[in-house]
């Protein structure tokens, strides 16, 4: 049997991982050896950064519900208490959302929470 030289897939794994550093800083977008590095470490950040995405939006959600509900002469927590009363299932990203852009609609929600209190 033939014997098979490694040069082009190890060319070509060295290309992606050079291609993935492109735009870092110094020799971490020149060198292979330093490259490689940064891209693995560069993905463990952004695994984790879409982790705290998702509690960052939630925390944002929850403060613009909060403001609003403040204004509307309740706290949050027992304005959400009294959605769950009312049987209102709206998410945090959608009573976040009327608590911005339509504060007519979230007055009503709070209404609606205070009588089921």
């Amino acid at each position: 049997m033939a014997r098979v030289k490694g040069a082009m897939m190890t060319r070509k794994r060295r290309n992606k991982i050079l291609k993935a550093a492109k735009g870092y800083w110094g020799a971490k977008s020149k060198h292979f050896k330093m490259a490689k590095q940064q891209v693995m470490k560069s993905g463990n950040y952004a695994f984790a950064g879409r982790k705290m995405k998702k509690r960052d939006m939630r925390r944002l959600w929850i403060t613009r519900i909060s403001a609003q509900a403040k204004v509307c002469g309740m706290n949050y927590s027992t304005f959400m208490n009294g959605l769950k009363k009312a049987g209102i299932t709206l998410n945090r990203k959608m009573l976040a959302e009327l608590a911005v852009s339509d504060k007519a609609a979230f007055a009503a929600l709070v209404e609606q929470a205070k009588a089921a209190l």
